[in-house]
């Protein structure tokens, strides 16, 4: 099961990294964007972390308060239940 949850990290991960790139993409061009829903959605399934890199690595959202309070309590309580699950396993 921890390789499977490597593997889904990883994937879902990089989904958010690109669609947050293309989304910075859209703002720069006035193009239909994504929805801040839809990426915080994102993030809950566990594409926190490229998100984050996104909003250095793009200069998106930066200026938004949830996110730059939110993802990274987000990822802090992710790494918890990570840890939890695996102590408690």
């Amino acid at each position: 099961m921890g390789r499977c949850l490597g593997y889904y990290l990883a994937v879902i991960n990089l989904i958010t990294f690109v669609i947050a790139g293309l989304d910075k993409r859209a703002a720069r061009r006035s193009k239909r964007r994504v929805p801040e829903n839809s990426l915080f959605k994102l993030a809950l399934a566990g594409g926190s972390v490229g998100l984050y890199l996104s909003m250095f690595v793009f200069r998106h959202k930066t200026k938004h308060s949830a996110f730059n309070f939110g993802l990274p309590a987000l990822i802090i309580a992710q790494v918890f239940v990570f840890l939890f699950l695996k102590l408690y396993r």
